[in-house]
């Protein structure tokens, strides 16, 4: 193995493609050498990911109650608008910086964004934990989504740390992971916020978890991205860094056979990202459907825990985090089992466009679960639950491959970057949108049209149809393999 390597880099070397000092030469050298699944790099990624979606979603099933504490609404059916505006800020936040932060991992590398956005999640998720009024929720909400700008760059890293034939399982792995994040995060917030209610053996109430009852789930997941903040540290940074101004080229074809390469050199002229429609389309698309996903989130745990009365479920924090655990372990089968197999058949773009067709008249079921009772009711709604995710991960998985494929490596920062910068928006409208939605909807429960909780899942199953719609040509349209 080490002769075919030292072979392959003297090809390489001798046709200008492989420079010594290079972090991502010495990437692109292992690559070329490397045989079998790489579990490794799918490790680190998962991880990084994960402490990152974590904190994202952990707040919405106690973010009623928090809400409630504030003592900021001054009815009961207004809780639900006043939730939307924190769930909102942190997208915000990422909304304004995501560009900035793809730009810099570009100029400077993927690793040192990685491991600042990392050590931001440990900061203010920890102080949003120990927040004592709405508008220190909301600037620490905004604060952990500007600063952590992790998302597009760990993006492009996935698509250059694995072989082009893992590519695939790769982008699956990010939305795995962030899919995951975004169900287990949300089942920790139900399960350890009110600790001092709910384990009161165990934590008084005069403790620090008894005086901010939802600080005890924002600090185990700032200690779990803590130990992924120092293990960052050893990543292997993937970017070409060339002070000479030769030519270098870019693909993984150079790097097996040293053959000729897609990538044009660092001296030709950056592609306008704007004009590049495969990848604005798929963007416009991710965003469609982001804002589904996020204002999805944000309804499931605000009905769960809403009164029988506004047609909730009247669920604790706890029975939503049970159910959030129990889709989290079945959207990681699904993702590793099944999802790979159905992407190599029929590719990312008709599994994004069948999983949404599936998720329409599963949302609409939703009111009518909501009927149930007892056994019934668990059976249903973690099936549902379990369906949903596996769905819209089916979705996000595949247009993240879109867009990856739709742009060269010296451009892949600043690509996610407004990927990120677009979707971040759409899901700040998410929440915020949501949330308003399911206050109005709570005062219109005897509308004689879509009345109460079937107006929001309506809204929610039009959103998704336009994204439906907009999967098919002229609208979408797939980089082509050369």
């Amino acid at each position: 193995m080490a002769g075919e390597l030292e072979g392959v880099k003297e090809k390489l070397v001798n046709k200008k493609e492989y420079y010594e000092n290079c972090p991502g030469c010495k990437v692109d050298l292992h690559k070329a050498g490397q045989r079998g699944l790489p579990i490794k790099e799918l490790f680190t990624i998962w991880i990084v990911i994960l402490g990152t979606a974590l904190p994202i979603s952990s707040l919405f099933p106690f973010l009623y109650f928090m809400i409630r504490d504030f003592h900021i609404a001054k009815r009961e059916e207004d809780i639900s608008y006043y939730a939307g505006y924190v769930g909102s800020s942190y997208m915000l936040g990422r909304a304004l910086t995501s560009v900035f932060w793809g730009l810099v991992a570009d100029r400077y590398g993927r690793k040192p964004v990685i491991i600042f956005g990392t050590f931001v999640v440990v900061i203010f998720n920890t102080l949003f934990g120990l927040s004592v009024n709405f508008w220190m929720a909301i600037i620490t909400r905004f604060l952990l989504g500007s600063l952590n700008g992790l998302i597009g760059p760990i993006k492009a890293y996935a698509a250059e740390i694995f072989r082009e034939e893992y590519q695939a399982l790769g982008m699956s792995t990010i939305s795995t992971a962030w899919g995951i994040g975004l169900i287990i995060g949300p089942a920790l917030g139900g399960f350890l916020a009110q600790p001092a209610e709910k384990y009161p053996s165990i934590f008084s109430k005069d403790s620090i978890f008894g005086r901010f009852p939802y600080f005890l789930p924002c600090l185990i997941i700032s200690l779990f991205s803590l130990v992924v903040a120092i293990a960052s540290f050893w990543l292997p940074e993937t970017l070409h860094i060339h002070e000479s101004s030769m030519p270098v080229h870019d693909s993984y074809e150079a790097l097996e056979a040293a053959s000729d390469t897609k990538e044009g050199n660092e001296s030709t002229p950056k592609e306008n990202l704007f004009k590049n429609w495969p990848l604005m389309s798929s963007i416009i698309l991710y965003c469609v459907f982001s804002l589904h996903d996020m204002a999805y989130t944000e309804i499931f745990s605000l009905w769960a825990v809403s009164p029988r009365k506004f047609g909730g479920l009247s669920y604790s924090t706890a029975d939503v985090g049970e159910v959030l655990s129990i889709s989290g372990f079945g959207l990681l089968v699904f993702q590793l089992t099944l999802y790979p197999l159905v992407e190599r058949y029929v590719g990312p773009v008709v599994t994004a466009r069948v999983a949404g067709v599936l998720s329409i008249p599963l949302l609409t079921s939703y009111p009518y679960i909501a009927m149930l009772s007892g056994i019934a009711l668990s059976v249903a709604i973690n099936f549902a639950s379990v369906m949903k995710n596996a769905l819209s991960i089916s979705i996000i998985t595949g247009l993240f491959i879109l867009q990856n494929k739709a742009v060269n490596q010296r451009q892949r920062g600043a690509a996610n970057g407004i990927a990120m910068t677009a979707m971040s928006i759409f899901k700040a409208l998410g929440p915020a949108g949501g949330g308003a939605l399911f206050s109005w909807a709570q005062k219109r429960l005897d509308a004689s049209i879509l009345p109460g909780d079937q107006v929001v899942f309506f809204v929610l199953n039009v959103i998704e149809a336009i994204g439906v719609l907009m999967t098919f040509k002229p609208f979408l349209v797939e980089t082509q393999n050369t």
